[in-house]
């Protein structure tokens, strides 16, 4: 008698089924957003631009010529000088003219001018300050420079009234304006999360008390709030104190627009089949909220991370401007602007103002990104 073999029905087979469908669900979604991200071409160019200031931000130290307080008197508001790649004898390479300063016989003013004479010979891997690469290794080599360690300082983008290098500087600020936003944004995250999803979730009187407290902090002035916390910060506490305070004072006030979309978001998802059989499956609530609900919209709150970011870069930027924010010797592209704030300076030394321009770049990098990753995770979108 031939004996009829019936597929595998057991529960443990079906669970693991069930869990491979919803795995492979998961990546095909994900690769239906990739595909719609890399069609929108502005959002791959801030993800590239976005890419490379991480990269900055991770090995600043290595790609700077100089360290953010190496100095030179003689060059103090020396004006940028201009890469060459032949010289005059027709002798080819990298090289820029040394600049000599000299003062006009009938108004007096000093004026650095290029000495075409000398030149002063550039290069990739070269010697420099010392410094700890990732923090743990010492060495000595610099991405870009002289390749004489004992020539006359380079200025790409000029020196500012200390004769220290702008672009150094520049990209040491790096460090700190965009990872200012990642901390700030993060801190907001979690609380508008928590607070929101506790708020859509639970209903009823708690939700009633949550979104009373969000309205009060929405209807505050968001700048004289942000100055006032930013003041009270003591300006002799140490510099990673006060970069670790002025995150928190710009995550206070950022929490309340993502914690009224999140409480929507799951005030729509309660009611639906997957979290009622979860329910009745015996999930606890916070199993409902952070593994049932929480992931339907986590490609929704990737991209509104994104357009968060460049709200914490310009908070951090302006109060640095107006001195209310991070203080020398802490170095952020707020910090290097304070100095751009004469127009005597503005005047004789525009250079000071490109800062200005790499904050405006980060900010149109990250909202192209979040753009894109917004029109990617729409469902509806065709």
């Amino acid at each position: 008698m031939a004996t009829t073999l019936l597929p595998d029905a057991s529960p443990d087979a079906s669970a693991t089924t069930d869990l491979k469908s919803a795995k492979a669900a998961r990546s095909g979604q994900l690769r239906l957003i990739w595909r719609r991200f890399r069609k929108h071409r502005l959002a791959m160019i801030g993800l590239v631009i976005t890419l490379f200031l991480y990269l900055v931000v991770i090995f600043g130290d290595f790609i700077a010529p100089y360290g953010s307080g190496e100095f030179d008197a003689d060059h103090t508001y020396a004006p940028p000088q201009a890469i060459k790649l032949v010289d005059a004898n027709g002798d080819w390479g990298l090289h820029v003219h040394p600049l000599t300063l000299e003062q006009d016989p009938d108004t007096l003013a000093l004026t650095f001018t290029p000495d075409e004479a000398q030149k002063v010979e550039l290069g990739f891997f070269v010697r420099g300050s010392e410094y700890k690469l990732l923090g743990m290794i010492s060495t000595d080599v610099h991405l870009f420079g002289a390749t004489d360690p004992d020539a006359r300082a380079v200025h790409l983008l000029g020196a500012d009234r200390n004769g220290r290098d702008v672009l150094s500087r520049m990209i040491m600020g790096t460090r700190i304006s965009m990872t200012i936003g990642l901390v700030g944004v993060s801190l907001s995250f979690v609380l508008g999360i928590i607070i929101g999803g506790i708020s859509g979730f639970i209903g009823g009187r708690t939700d009633m008390v949550i979104q009373r407290i969000v309205e009060f902090f929405m209807a505050i002035p968001t700048m004289p709030l942000w100055l006032g916390l930013a003041a009270a910060i003591p300006r002799d506490w140490s510099p990673t104190t006060r970069y670790m305070l002025i995150t928190v004072v710009l995550s206070f006030v950022g929490w309340t627009g993502l914690a009224r979309e999140v409480r929507g978001r799951f005030l729509s998802l309660r009611e639906e089949q997957f979290v009622m059989a979860a329910r009745l499956d015996g999930a606890s609530r916070p199993g409902l909220m952070f593994s049932e609900m929480l992931p339907s919209m986590m490609s929704h709150l990737i991209a509104t991370a994104t357009l968060a970011i460049p709200g914490m870069i310009l908070a951090e930027t302006s109060l640095s401007f107006l001195g209310l924010g991070l203080q020398a010797p802490t170095v952020s592209w707020g910090v290097l602007l304070q100095e751009a704030q004469q127009i005597r300076v503005i005047a004789t030394a525009p250079w000071l103002l490109l800062p200005g321009l790499a904050v405006v770049i980060a900010v149109l990098a990250l909202n192209f990104l979040g753009d894109g990753l917004r029109d990617a995770a729409d469902p509806y979108k065709r």
